[in-house]
């Protein structure tokens, strides 16, 4: 290949128009063909070597030269070939450099979806609060609106006007509630029993004395069984209770009625109005004391009973003894029952009781008298 050829295949001017060279003088020599051959060949050799892929190393005619790769000619073949532990410090290095790769890849993702929940926390919670504020300014805002409408008046008054009679109407079954679990305390200290069976003089004044109950209260004897009659009574103590068939005295054969209340009226008057409040915890065995004509009589509880408002007849039977029966409204606070407590006389000597007097001139009542009427009653004019 010329030398015009080779510039023109690398895609550029003539190599001696790019690079102008100092032209020696000519010789003898320079007309010589054989010389020329020479040159040419010489330079054809440096151009191979330096662009051409397969080249000569001699100044051979290119048909007697060897190809020698350009790799070849300056690369250096290691003596020492890799060995297996190699292959496993190479291959450990790289799984090395992966696991911390994705343990820091998924640490980083970990993180940031931590910080997200986080974020949708706190956002959830203000959430919330903005919320409860709002709820709470709404409600507070009606409230206000409610307070100075006027359309709620008649409501609130009906309401008034409606507990206010519930109270005036059952305050007795409240208040009478409260007492049955409340001692009245009305014993008085002197009038403690040291011995049931001693016959001893005591005051004048008539009263029974119940001591599992705390009670000692005044009786009235013979005052009429008309309901004002007992009423009256009551408001100051224990009413007699007599009718035909059951109007004896303490001491006397025949049974001796006593009433009393559980529950009255808050407001209505008299110091006795709870007196009888806990005659149900009376039980067979309990001791009863009446004070009569300045003598003591013991009695007995034997039984109980709860009977009609109208079962007078419940109070009239025969007997040979001298019996005490103390009555008073079951439940309490309600007139809708009557609770009778029975108990026989033990001392002084049942027999020598007398026999009652006869009871023509005690009036006929159809009715056993119960709880005072309450404020509203009154004005109705209803009696229980």
């Amino acid at each position: 290949m010329k030398p015009d050829e080779i510039s023109s295949s690398l895609g550029g001017t003539p190599l001696l128009q790019q690079r102008p060279m100092a032209v020696a003088p000519k010789t003898d020599s320079d007309e010589n063909p054989a010389n020329r051959e020479a040159a040419s060949r010489i330079l054809r050799n440096k151009i191979d070597t330096l662009f051409a892929e397969k080249n000569t190393i001699t100044d051979q005619p290119s048909d007697q030269s060897k190809p020698i790769n350009p790799y070849d000619r300056v690369h250096t073949d290691h003596v020492d070939q890799p060995t297996t532990n190699d292959w496993n410090k190479y291959h450990s290095a790289w799984q090395n450099y992966y696991q911390k790769y994705y343990e820091g890849y998924y640490s980083h993702h970990l993180q940031k979806a931590k910080e997200s929940l986080i974020d949708e926390k706190t956002a959830k919670e203000e959430a919330e609060y903005k919320l409860k504020q709002k709820l709470f300014s709404k409600i507070k805002e009606s409230a206000n609106e409610v307070r100075k409408s006027r359309h709620f008046m008649p409501i609130f008054s009906g309401i008034i006007a409606m507990l206010l009679f519930l109270f005036l109407q059952y305050n007795t079954l409240l208040i009478g509630s409260v007492m049955a679990y409340v001692s009245p305390g009305y014993i008085n200290p002197q009038n403690i029993i040291i011995d049931p069976n001693t016959d001893i003089t005591v005051s004048s004044e008539p009263k029974i004395i119940i001591p599992k109950i705390n009670v000692d209260v005044p009786v009235h004897y013979d005052i009429g069984n008309d309901y004002d009659s007992q009423m009256s009574a009551m408001d100051n103590g224990v009413a007699h209770f007599a009718v035909p068939g059951a109007s004896s005295h303490p001491g006397e054969i025949g049974n001796t009625v006593l009433a009393g209340h559980s529950s009255s009226d808050l407001f209505g008057s008299g110091d006795y109005k709870f007196i009888f409040s806990q005659l149900e915890k009376l039980n067979k065995g309990d001791t009863i004391y009446a004070n009569y004509n300045s003598k003591r009589y013991t009695y007995i509880v034997t039984e109980k009973q709860v009977v009609g408002p109208d079962d007078v007849n419940s109070l009239v039977y025969a007997t040979s003894k001298p019996i005490l029966t103390l009555l008073t409204c079951v439940p309490v606070g309600t007139a809708n029952s009557r609770l009778l407590v029975i108990a026989e006389q033990i001392s002084p000597d049942p027999n020598a009781s007398k026999a009652a007097p006869a009871a023509d001139s005690v009036n006929n009542n159809t009715s056993i008298p119960g709880k005072q009427p309450t404020i509203l009653e009154r004005l109705f004019g209803i009696r229980n």
